[in-house]
């Protein structure tokens, strides 16, 4: 399965240890927490995950976040914004986007 095909999944703003202005935003089927030890895991440095959200098509939230952060872009999936920043802008989209509780 493509990530672009994730019906429900989390949406997540992660920070690495090398970069303290550099956040990375992405989507995920997995729990966010899982997913930045794999990261972790195969770079170095170590990914940790500030905020994320479970939601129906969270690779289409994640696509509307960074059009808003296009601006801010460092490089592919990172941006040169604050974790505060992208948590407002998340926490945005969920008043636009169904939402699922467990």
């Amino acid at each position: 399965m493509k990530n672009t095909d994730i019906s429900v999944g989390n949406v997540y703003v992660m920070t690495h240890s090398f970069f303290s202005d550099v956040i990375r935003i992405g989507c995920t089927p997995e729990k966010p927490e899982e997913y930045a030890k794999t990261l972790s895991q195969n770079s170095p440095g170590e990914y940790t995950t500030v905020y994320s959200l479970e939601c129906k098509n969270p690779c289409k939230v994640k696509k509307q976040i960074r059009e808003y952060l296009n601006a801010q872009e460092y490089v592919n999936e990172f941006y040169q914004v604050s974790p505060e920043v992208a948590k407002k802008l998340l926490r945005r989209e969920t008043l636009k986007i169904p939402i699922t509780f467990n």
